[in-house]
């Protein structure tokens, strides 16, 4: 754990002004094993200081690269100064953020230092698994990946406190040869919050989840293309989890809002059918700590849960301390920095579709003629909710039975569109708790949601 150098530095706050000093260590490091060779073993540190000042309507900001008393002092003084600097050419002058509780949050988790060495022989134990079991593939990767950041946050007025978020991702990858000798390649992975030791009890458990991959890998190399078209398709958690986070996500940050997305004019209107609600969980959902629990943001607001979208009517959105007093509401805890050089923006968290009463094999059942999409690659989408992703495994369903697996294939449409043509939602949600979003800095999300029933664009050949 890092030592708290900044407390006492709140007695130098411009009293004239809000101010956050927040000190900050993020650690990373990543194994690559690749057909038995380590072709990545990286371990990662950065830490240092940064103050934010607000005086009417600007910000002024600093950072350095070095943890001391001192350090703190100078960042504190010339973000003053650049308030200050900015101050003078404001064309209008704003009020103070409105007023917060005041308060102190304290970590829920430590992080677990583990010897690199340990973790190498990890990613070399499943992989030697897998090479002696599978002796037909054409290529076959184990990476973990690691990231953790902590924080001590102080305001003039707002909550203080001391974060800590571990954790950690999975990866298996292989590759056969397609019917037409190209490779036909899959992915899984697993983690969230925490450490190795927090996710891998019995190593039997993930040589289970290889040979599962290996299994469903093969019906990949059989399988056959999709045909294009407007269709009916149920998405895998993966996939709408995805689309939750990418396509509708991001069009309720408030930033980008004002920014021009199409939720703006949508506020209290019907976006999606009445089965869907989406919220930006903080700490809990399902009775469970999510795998990304976030309990203070970087403006000192403790974070609750955002709902964005309840029984299809688009409630809030996703805000700061700025955007929220702009809009008249109270804000949830999403403004956060990926490092201590990043100012806090207007970031997701725990982003889920909220679960149905639907079972699977009903919904499946209920389809003639369609697709089961399970696996999303990459994707894009723009805020007029308009996106397109890759999906890197799914399967026909005909006549309510699941047919051939598909070979990669795309989806596109319009957020709320496909939305509201959701007509069933199945009852179990599960998360996909590895994802790292990339707005302007990167962060650590998940998301998630149950199966959902809907009609979409599918690519084909």
């Amino acid at each position: 754990m890092i030592q708290d150098v900044i407390k006492d530095k709140k007695s130098l706050f411009d009293t004239a002004s809000q101010t956050i000093l927040r000190e900050q260590e993020n650690k990373a490091r990543m194994v690559v094993i690749q057909q038995g060779s380590i072709v990545a073993n990286t371990s990662q540190q950065s830490a240092g200081i940064c103050a934010r000042v607000y005086k009417n309507g600007v910000y002024g900001f600093s950072s350095i690269a070095e943890v001391s008393g001192e350090a703190a002092e100078r960042v504190l003084k010339a973000a003053t100064e650049n308030a200050d600097v900015l101050e003078k050419h404001a064309v209008k002058k704003k009020a103070p953020f409105s007023p917060y509780k005041n308060g102190m949050v304290l970590p829920k988790k430590c992080i677990e230092d583990l010897e690199q060495k340990k973790i190498i022989d990890f990613c070399k134990d499943v992989d030697t698994y897998i090479a002696g079991k599978y002796t037909d593939l054409v290529n076959r990767r184990v990476i973990y990946r690691e990231d953790s950041a902590e924080k001590f946050i102080y305001t003039s007025d707002a909550c203080d406190g001391h974060t800590i978020y571990p954790r950690c991702a999975i990866y298996i990858s292989m590759a056969v040869a397609g019917k037409d000798g190209n490779p036909v390649e899959l992915m899984d992975y697993f983690g969230g919050n925490g450490n190795l030791s927090d996710h891998v009890n019995n190593i039997e458990d993930v040589y289970k989840r290889a040979d599962d991959l290996y299994n469903t890998l093969r019906l990949k190399a059989e399988g056959v293309y999709a045909d294009a078209g407007v269709k009916t398709v149920i998405l895998d958690p993966d996939v709408a989890g995805m689309i939750a986070h990418e396509a509708v996500g991001h069009t309720v940050e408030a930033d980008l809002v004002l920014g021009g997305s199409v939720a703006g004019p949508n506020l209290n209107k019907q976006v999606a059918s009445e089965l869907i609600s989406i919220v930006d969980f903080a700490n809990e959902a399902f009775g469970q700590t999510t795998d990304i629990p976030v309990y203070l943001d970087d403006e000192g607001i403790e974070a609750q849960d955002a709902v964005l979208i309840e029984n299809g009517i688009l409630k809030s959105y996703m805000h700061n301390r700025e955007t929220a007093d702009h809009f008249g509401v109270k804000p949830m805890g999403n403004a956060r920095g990926w490092g201590f050089s990043d100012e806090p923006l207007i970031r997701m968290r725990n982003t889920c579709v909220l679960p149905g009463k639907d079972k699977l094999e009903d919904m499946i059942a209920s389809v003639d003629d369609g697709y089961y999409l399970t696996k999303t690659g990459n994707g894009q989408a723009d805020l007029t909710g308009e996106f397109m992703f890759g999906i890197n495994m799914g399967y026909e369903i005909k006549k309510g039975k699941l047919g051939k697996a598909i070979l990669d294939t795309t989806v596109s449409g319009v957020a709320f569109d496909m939305l509201k043509s959701v007509d069933m939602v199945s009852d179990v949600p599960t998360w996909s708790n590895c994802g790292t979003c990339g707005k302007k800095q990167p962060m650590c999300v998940t998301m998630g949601g149950p199966s959902i029933k809907c009609k979409l664009m599918i690519g084909g050949r």
